[in-house]
């Protein structure tokens, strides 16, 4: 992961998280990182390795939701020639990859148990087996992991390993979102308006006037730095006058021709049946007393059914949940079929 990253911000909560990084960074020792989606998480973790002794070493970026379960241990530590369908030449994995440097994992949580295992082997021991591999490799990899998921509550669920948790935790340095850093909304705001108009070739950056000011501070960020950074650039691009930005613009769906959400489609339409009460839902009838009231809307609900089924009695007790003499009762107790008729539609 070569590239020039900026972490940008004033607020105390914010510098006291950088204070905390940077301190864990020259200790040979996992540090995982926790924080909602748009926080920074991964450039945290750019943080640790480049101010660790291992600066000059590879950084390899892994991020596990991003694979199917079935090959996250594959690209974590490799495979030989022949291990499963596919595999027709042997691939390191990214441990192999990350040798001597530091090995960074993102959404850390939603690694299955399989893999949880084999990975506290390989922190514990600093040792790796390929997939189809009867032979240990060594390997000097320091670990990063990162994610939106409050692991100890994994734990207690048993969906996440306490005793990789505690080999992973020794620093946790948990991001605040932008909603607690209000002094930080401006100053990221500014910066990225002006990388924006120069990417687009303007001459000059005139800021945002006090209405998007408003807008910018007031709005609580769901979405953290990431989305404060694509309303901005999107207000910028979108802005064809001259002078400070005035409209700001969150939702990128808003429309007055937005199509309306359909309505859920019954996976099979009811039949038509001449001269069927069904065209009108059945509503609860507002007069008699309680006893009277429920009767009328069992016996409503009992003709609807078998309209609905054709009349075929097995069917409709099927689709009521109730056995074949308890629906041949209820039809006798409301009069719907007489006391010695059998069953009129095979």
């Amino acid at each position: 992961m070569e590239r020039t990253t900026q972490v940008i911000g004033q607020s105390n909560a914010f510098l006291d998280v950088l204070e905390r990084a940077s301190r864990a960074a020259a200790l040979d020792r996992p540090v995982l990182v926790i924080g909602e989606r748009g926080t920074g998480k991964e450039l945290v973790a750019e943080r640790l390795h480049r101010l660790s002794p291992r600066w000059d070493q590879p950084l390899v970026v892994m991020n596990c939701a991003a694979l199917p379960e079935t090959l996250i241990e594959a690209e974590l530590f490799g495979h030989e020639a022949g291990a499963f369908t596919g595999a027709t030449k042997a691939r390191v994995g990214r441990f192999e990859e990350a040798h001597g440097g530091t090995l960074f994992l993102d959404e850390l949580g939603t690694l299955s148990m399989g893999a949880q295992e084999r990975l506290l082997r390989a922190v514990e021991y600093g040792e790796i087996t390929r997939i189809g591999s009867s032979r240990p490799l060594r390997v000097d990899v320091r670990i990063v992991a990162a994610t939106n998921e409050h692991l100890p509550a994994k734990v207690e669920r048993h969906q996440f390993r306490a005793d990789l948790l505690d080999r992973l935790s020794f620093e946790v340095v948990t991001l605040p979102p932008l909603r607690a850093r209000p002094g930080d909304v401006m100053v990221l705001a500014d910066h990225f308006g002006r990388r924006m108009a120069a990417e687009l070739g303007r001459d000059a950056w005139d800021g945002f006037g006090p209405h998007a000011i408003a807008a910018l501070t007031d709005y609580q960020w769901p979405g953290n730095v990431r989305e404060l950074r694509n309303v901005v650039e999107r207000a910028v691009y979108r802005w064809e006058h001259v002078g400070p930005i005035e409209h700001i613009e969150f939702d990128p769906f808003q429309s007055p021709y937005q199509p309306a959400s359909l309505p859920t489609v019954a996976a099979t339409a009811p039949v038509s049946v001449a001269a069927s009460p069904v065209a009108e839902p059945i509503v609860a009838p507002h007069t008699g007393d309680f006893k009277t009231r429920i009767a009328r809307f069992e016996c409503e609900l009992l003709e609807r059914a078998l309209a609905e089924n054709r009349f075929n009695q097995r069917s409709t007790a099927d689709a009521l949940g109730l056995s074949y003499d308890q629906l041949r009762h209820a039809l006798k107790r409301h009069g719907l079929i007489s006391a010695g008729s059998s069953e009129s539609v095979a």
